[in-house]
This record gives C-alpha cells, sequence and structure tokens, in this order.
C-alpha cells in the first residue's frame, strides 16, 4: 500500500510539474522599438517606455485571458501601443520632411498564412485594425496611400484629424533636424558631399528610440500564432519612402509550424534580406531554435552588411526570443499565468 501511495504521489507531482511548464509558456511578446545610444535615453523616458510595454502586454493578455484569437491578442497590444505618444505609431509618430504623419502597419495569421498591410496611411486612428481589415475584408495584402484611407473609411474603422498624431515633442523634434539639414546643405557652387554619403538626404534618425516601431507576437489557447508590426516611419523621411514594416517576410512573418515574428530596424536592409521570413525557413529547415534562428538573422547577416535593428520571435511552444545589435530594445513579455517581464538594455 505504501508503495502505491508513494508511486500516486509522485504521479501527482509530475503532473504538477508539467501543469506549471505549461504555464510558464510566453503567450505574448511585443517590442517598443530599437534603443538608441543609452545616453540618449533619460531615466523619465524609459520609465514611460516601461510603463507603456506593460499596459500594452497586459491588453493582450487580457483577451488570451477571454480565449480571444492570436490576431485579436496582437490587435489588441499594438493599438495601445499606437494609442500612447511615447512610441512611434500612431499619436506620437515622427514626421516626414514635408510636416506629414504617415502610418505603415501589417498583421499576419499563422494558421492559414493570410496577411494584411497599410502603408502611409493618414487619417487611421489604428493602423493596425486596417491591416487586420485589409487582411479580413479585402482580397488584396498590401494597400497604400489615400487607397488604405479610403478603404478604412469604407470599413467603419477609426478615423481622425492628421493632427490626431502630432505631439509637440515630435513637431519640435522635426523643425531641429529640417534646421540642421538647412545649415549643413551645400553653399552655391560647393561640392555637394551629400552625394557620397551611403544615407540618402533627409532620413534621419528620431533622438529617442533609432528604429522606434511597435510590434507583438501571441501564441494563443488553441496553439496558433500570429504577428504584427506597426510605425510611424523614418524621421524626416522623403519621396513616399516605406520601410518593413508593412512588407510581409521582412518586417513581419507568421506561421504554426516555426514562429511568429515582428521586426524593427533600418528597413532598407530588413527588406533586402528577407528578416522574418529568414528566421522561418531557419527553423524550418535546418531547424535551429528560435533563439538560435534570429541570432543568425540579427548578429551574423544583418550586422555585418549595416543593418541596424532588432527582433522578437515566438514559437509554437511559447518560446520567446530576442535579438539586437542596437544598444537595446525596448521589449516585454507575459507568460500564460501572467507574469510580466519588461526589458531594455538586457541581453
Amino acid at each position: 500500500m505504501k508503495r502505491i501511495a508513494s508511486l500516486a504521489a509522485s504521479i501527482a507531482t509530475l503532473l504538477v510539474l508539467s501543469a506549471n511548464a505549461e504555464e510558464a509558456k510566453v503567450v505574448l511578446v511585443i517590442h517598443g522599438g530599437a534603443a538608441a545610444e543609452r545616453s540618449k535615453i533619460t531615466p523619465q523616458m524609459e520609465a514611460l517606455s516601461r510603463a507603456g510595454l506593460e499596459e500594452a502586454v497586459r491588453a493582450g493578455y487580457a483577451v488570451y485571458r477571454k480565449g480571444g484569437s492570436g490576431l485579436d491578442m496582437v490587435e489588441a497590444a499594438i493599438r495601445r501601443m499606437e494609442d500612447n505618444p511615447v512610441f512611434n505609431a500612431g499619436r506620437g509618430a515622427v514626421f516626414t520632411s514635408a510636416g506629414r504623419n504617415e502610418l505603415d502597419s501589417s498583421i499576419m495569421d499563422g494558421r492559414t498564412l493570410k496577411a494584411g498591410a497599410v502603408a502611409g496611411v493618414t487619417i487611421v486612428k489604428n493602423p493596425i485594425s486596417a491591416a487586420r481589415a485589409v487582411m479580413e475584408r479585402s482580397p488584396h495584402v498590401l494597400l497604400v496611400s489615400e487607397g488604405a484611407n479610403a478603404f478604412a473609411r469604407e470599413n467603419g474603422l477609426d478615423i481622425v484629424d492628421p493632427a490626431y498624431f502630432r505631439t509637440e515633442e515630435r513637431w519640435k523634434e522635426h523643425l531641429e533636424l529640417l534646421e540642421k539639414e538647412k545649415q549643413s546643405a551645400p553653399k552655391p557652387g560647393a561640392p555637394d558631399a551629400s552625394k557620397n554619403k551611403s544615407r540618402s538626404a533627409g532620413l534621419s534618425i528620431p533622438s529617442t528610440c533609432e528604429w522606434s516601431t511597435v510590434g507583438a507576437v501571441a501564441l494563443d489557447i488553441q496553439g496558433n500564432l500570429a504577428a504584427g508590426t506597426s510605425t510611424g516611419g523614418m524621421s524626416e523621411k522623403r519621396w513616399g519612402r516605406v520601410g518593413d514594416s508593412p512588407i510581409i517576410g521582412a518586417g513581419t512573418y507568421a506561421d504554426n509550424e516555426t514562429c511568429g515574428v515582428s521586426s524593427t530596424g533600418h528597413g532598407e536592409f530588413f527588406i533586402r534580406y528577407a528578416v522574418a521570413h529568414d528566421i522561418v525557413s531557419l527553423m524550418r529547415y535546418k531547424k535551429l531554435s528560435v533563439q538560435k534562428a534570429v541570432d543568425v538573422v540579427v548578429q551574423q547577416k544583418l550586422k555585418p552588411a549595416g543593418g541596424s535593428g532588432a527582433v522578437i520571435a515566438l514559437d509554437r511552444a511559447g518560446h520567446a526570443a530576442a535579438s539586437f545589435n542596437s544598444e537595446g530594445l525596448f521589449r516585454a513579455f507575459i507568460t500564460a499565468d501572467g507574469r510580466v517581464t519588461v526589458k531594455v538594455f538586457d541581453r
């Protein structure tokens, strides 16, 4: 009888350990952009960013607790960051050289591989919701500019005056950058040094974060993955420039068989290297772990090429990963039991 009782106790212990292990899996991981030089991040900026990340990850978790889909979780978390002027997505977005706020976003369903995206929208309060509407209510994947604005109106999304996105801090930053460009412009008859620069004129870096895009990857109760990314773009961009955030396979990708990915960084590099899809492919064909896959792409491919940035990823077993070649990455994750972890400069 004692042996039976002992065996029963052992089985009970194993069941508890198994349940705890299951509860420890990550169900939502988010990011708020790759941090610029640490010296430029004031304690107040860091505190506001950390608070915003925790608020967003808890918003997505509330959806998880109600049995919502991964898409619902991603949308809820990103909407919260789009509404927070601390981040460069939605309200508080950076300005183009023409003094406009142009927003990009994408979302992908890892179960069906369906995706939707918008680029250059100017009146849509929450671009991530517009991206999801493109995926679910149109036969297309990517809509841009006035067409995307019109689609959002026709589908009853929240429409705002463009002035909604403006914050005085970002506007002041815009004016300062314009003045710097004016002062550095070549004098009549002098050689144009900008022709020898590797970066195009007018593409500058916001002061608080190098590439303050936001993103989220979720694993729902049914085991489905979803990923999304949203951004106000690159400060002082020109010519209708679009980065990687609305590009499926570059800024966003999700596949139930491997993982979900959201990127933030110098978009031109992330597009050229198909970063999000490359991570998925390394897991699928080389059988790398999610952490190894993100490190190979960010550290061994992007960094040597000069591509600054970061990614977050979440695999189908609930293992979260992040990799960045900047000084930091504003990020947070929450496990199935509701525990939140927020990191910035921690590796």
